[in-house]
C-alpha cells in the first residue's frame, strides 16, 4: 500500500550571505529573471510561475486565469502553511533554492551541527596530543614565527585556539605527511640561512659560504611551498642535506 503523503506548514530563511530585512523573490520565469526547471524524463526546460489560484508552479500546466503573487521574505523568513502546496512546490523547483534560500530542517540542522562539533572536539584532540616538535613544527607552519622566541605555554595556546576556531583546517595542517619539511622551510627563513629578495620573487642562500641564488619563485606561488617543493627534487635533497646541518 502505498504512503500517504503527509502536509506540514513550512518555513525558508534566506542563507546567511543572502539576509537582508526583506526580499522579493522572482515568481515568474522572464528574460531578467529565467525560472526554468529542468524535466529530466522529458528533457525540457520547464517554465515557473507562481500562482495560488492554480494548482501547479509550471506555467504551461496552468489556465488561463492564474493570478501572479509576491513572495516577500521578512527578516530573511518565509512561512508557508500547509493548505498552500503549489507555492512549497514552487519553492522547491525555484533556481534559487539552496542559493538564496533554504527550507529549514531541524534535524538536517542538527546533524550539520553534530559534525562541527565533532570535528572541533576531533581537532582539540589531536592538538592536546601533540609533541613538543610537532608544536613547533606546526606553529611555524600555521603563524610563520620563529619558535625559538615564544614558550611552549604560548604555542599551545595558540594551536588550541586556531583548532577550536578552524578544526578542519588545523586537521589537514597536522595529517600533512609534508608537515617536518615545510617546518623546516619555515625554519631556515627565520634563521636566516636562505632569504627572499627581489619581492619575493627570489630565494638565495644566506650562509658564510654561500651566497648564491637557490631557485625563482614561479608567478602567483607561495615561495616557502616552492622551496619545500625543490627540496624533494634530485637536485634540492642535497641542498636541503646541507642547511639542515645549519639549523
Amino acid at each position: 500500500m502505498q504512503k500517504k503523503e503527509k502536509y506540514t506548514d513550512k518555513a525558508y530563511r534566506l542563507k546567511k550571505q543572502n539576509s537582508p530585512l526583506t526580499f522579493m523573490l522572482p515568481t515568474r520565469n522572464t528574460k531578467r529573471y529565467p525560472l526554468l526547471w529542468f524535466d529530466e524524463e522529458t528533457g525540457v526546460n520547464k517554465p515557473l510561475r507562481y500562482a495560488r489560484n492554480q494548482k501547479t508552479p509550471f506555467e504551461d500546466e496552468q489556465d488561463g486565469n492564474a493570478i501572479v503573487e509576491p513572495i516577500i521574505f521578512e527578516d530573511g523568513m518565509l512561512y508557508v502553511p500547509k493548505n498552500n502546496q503549489v507555492l512549497q512546490k514552487f519553492l522547491y523547483y525555484h533556481p534559487m533554492n539552496g542559493l538564496k534560500y533554504e527550507e529549514i530542517n531541524d534535524e538536517k540542522d542538527a546533524s550539520e551541527d553534530v559534525e562541527i562539533l565533532n570535528l572541533e572536539v576531533d581537532a582539540l584532540i589531536e592538538a592536546r596530543q601533540l609533541s613538543i616538535e610537532q608544536l613547533e613544527s606546526i606553529s611555524a607552519v600555521l603563524f610563520g614565527v620563529d619558535v625559538s622566541k615564544i614558550s611552549t605555554a604560548e604555542m599551545k595556546r595558540d594551536i588550541l585556539v586556531y583548532a577550536r576556531n578552524y578544526p578542519e583546517e588545523f586537521l589537514d595542517v597536522v595529517r600533512d605527511p609534508e608537515l617536518k619539511l615545510q617546518s623546516k622551510v619555515m625554519m631556515m627563513f627565520d634563521k636566516g640561512i636562505i632569504q627572499f629578495r627581489k619581492n619575493q620573487k627570489e630565494v638565495w642562500y644566506n650562509t658564510t659560504t654561500n651566497k648564491k641564488k637557490l631557485l625563482t619563485v614561479p608567478f602567483g606561488e607561495d615561495g616557502h611551498f616552492t622551496v619545500a617543493t625543490y627540496f624533494k627534487s634530485d637536485e634540492g635533497v642535497e641542498a636541503l642535506k646541507v642547511l639542515e646541518k645549519l639549523l
